[in-house]
């Protein structure tokens, strides 16, 4: 089994005031891209810094030279067309809601595939080098599901270049693998491949709309997990796969366990050697579907919020961490918060001082708990 990283991070973080004033200056041109690159590297370097001065075991670059998560599949290629203004969205459709279960937004982008995808340029290696030369901790770097392309199929407007949507993410796929043999060629230790789309189609809403956009959740379970598998078939890297289930201005897409998806997609995810799950509250059901999992995986329990200021306390994720370990091996297991701080956007409803406790947090819990 590779390195075991008991205190783990998902992969993005609150991007500073000064940071985000200085990429709006930089897009409406009031700023110079080397003025730009220098504030970028200055809120690296600080995050960093932050993530090994918690105790961390793995340090990520907060993902802060991306806009969103999903940056390498929507800006680093080409074969996508803005949708004509006006135009009535056939996209799937991604709900996010509030605590109370009320839905907030509806997300869709008005860009759809009219091409083949094709690279434009590689958006993990400036991430990477950069990191891995301020950086005394391991580094992880974050990759999207290649199923994340679902977001620019478009029924109307995308057949041209692909008459199956499978062949897309075949396409998203080979991209997502060069980028993962490259950041391995350059040393990195571990790639994480973030897939909402998987931790989506726990609803069973979601499954009907995706299944009438041409996507059966039957094929998803089977072609879809294999190609998130392949991903992972770059050797010499520690590969982990989270599993997300929505996390935008501190809202959510799904609700439910993972025993819809558990006993198809576990088991074909030979290629990962950890899982990192959302646990951070009772919506995200039990910790039964574990038993699914091959016996070789670390389990990252994603116990910690990162969707609000208020800490957890010590002894129940502890408690929580032995409830696990009646489904899933104790040695086997790992902490980490439930997602990233700053999946898009401005981030989360939680601020910067929150944000450093909570990774104190989980460093502490995995010591006491792992020594």
């Amino acid at each position: 089994m590779t390195t075991v990283y008991r205190a783990d991070t998902v992969g993005s973080l609150l991007r500073p005031d000064y940071l985000v004033r200085a990429r709006a200056q930089f897009e409406s041109g009031e700023m110079a891209p080397a003025h730009y690159k220098e504030t970028e590297d200055r809120a690296v370097d600080q995050v960093i810094a932050m993530q090994e001065g918690a105790g961390m075991d793995v340090v990520t670059d907060g993902e802060l030279r991306r806009h969103t998560f999903i940056d390498q599949l929507l800006e680093a290629v080409v074969g996508l067309t803005p949708d004509p203004e006006g135009s009535q969205s056939d996209h799937i459709p991604v709900p996010f809601y509030d605590e109370s279960g009320s839905e907030q937004s509806v997300f869709t982008i008005p860009i759809s595939v009219t091409d083949k995808v094709r690279r434009a340029r590689m958006m993990t290696v400036e991430e990477y080098a950069y990191a891995r030369a301020r950086a005394h901790r391991p580094i992880k770097v974050t990759l999207p599901s290649p199923l994340m392309l679902f977001l620019a199929w478009s029924p109307g407007r995308s057949r041209d270049a692909y008459a199956d949507p499978f062949e897309l993410f075949a396409d998203g796929l080979t991209l997502m693998r060069e980028e993962a043999q490259e950041l391995a060629r350059m040393g990195c230790p571990y790639i994480q491949v973030d897939a909402p789309d998987f931790g989506q189609l726990i609803d069973p809403a979601q499954q009907t709309v995706w299944a009438a956009a041409g996507i059966p959740f039957e094929r998803v379970m089977a072609e879809g997990a294999d190609m998130l598998n392949e991903v992972a078939s770059v050797p010499g890297v520690t590969f982990g796969l989270h599993i997300c289930k929505g996390n935008y201005d501190s809202h959510w897409i799904s609700a439910g366990g993972y025993e819809s998806i558990a006993s198809e997609l576990f088991p074909r995810l030979k290629n990962y050697d950890r899982i990192l799950l959302e646990y951070e509250n009772e919506r995200s059901g039990s910790f039964e579907p574990l038993k699914q999992l091959p016996d070789d995986k670390v389990v990252v329990l994603g116990l910690v919020s990162s969707k609000f200021d208020e800490l957890e306390s010590p002894e129940d994720l502890i408690a929580r961490i032995d409830e696990a370990a009646r489904f899933y091996p104790r040695d086997q297991l790992a902490l980490s918060t439930q997602c990233g701080f700053a999946s898009a956007g401005p981030g989360n409803a939680i601020s910067e001082d929150a944000e450093e406790k909570k990774l104190r947090l989980i460093a502490e819990v995995a010591n006491r708990v792992w020594g």
